[in-house]
C-alpha cells in the first residue's frame, strides 16, 4: 500500500476545496434557471448559502496551493510558467466570483460569474497538467 503522508493530505484537501468551488459553481449555474422559472426568490439564498461554502473553500485552495508549492522543489521553466498562469486564473476566478456577487445589473452580474467558472474551469485543466508534468 502507498503511504498516506502529509503531502498526500495536502493534495487531498486542495482537491476537496477545488471540487467545492468549482462544482459548486457548476451547480449553480444548472440550478439558476430552473430556480428563475419555479421560484426566483430562492436564487439569492440558495447562492447565499453555497458562498458560506465556496469562499472557505477557494482560502483552503489558497493556503493548501501555497502548501504544495512550497514543497515542490526545485522545478522546469515550463512548471514555473504554468504555476504563474494558473495563479493568475486563480486571481481571476476569485475577482470574477467577488465582482458577481456586488454588483446589482444582471448582464454584469452574468458577465462576472463566466469569468469566475471560466477562470476556475482553466484553473483546473492547468491543476491537472502541473500533477501530470513529469
Amino acid at each position: 500500500m502507498l503511504p498516506i503522508d502529509f503531502d498526500v493530505v495536502l493534495l487531498t484537501l486542495h482537491v476537496l476545496a477545488a471540487t467545492i468551488w468549482v462544482g459548486g459553481q457548476i451547480v449553480l449555474a444548472a440550478l439558476t434557471g430552473p430556480l428563475r422559472r419555479a421560484a426566483p426568490a430562492a436564487i439569492a439564498p440558495a447562492a447565499r448559502a453555497y458562498a458560506w461554502v465556496a469562499w472557505p473553500a477557494f482560502a483552503v485552495l489558497i493556503g493548501t496551493g501555497a502548501g504544495l508549492l512550497a514543497r515542490a522543489g526545485d522545478t522546469s521553466d515550463a512548471y514555473k510558467m504554468t504555476l504563474m498562469v494558473k495563479m493568475v486564473f486563480v486571481l481571476l476566478s476569485g475577482v470574477g466570483a467577488a465582482l458577481h456577487t456586488f454588483v446589482k445589473n444582471p448582464s454584469l452580474k452574468g458577465i462576472w460569474a463566466s469569468v469566475g467558472l471560466i477562470s476556475a474551469l482553466c484553473v483546473v485543466l492547468l491543476g491537472v497538467s502541473i500533477v501530470e508534468a513529469p
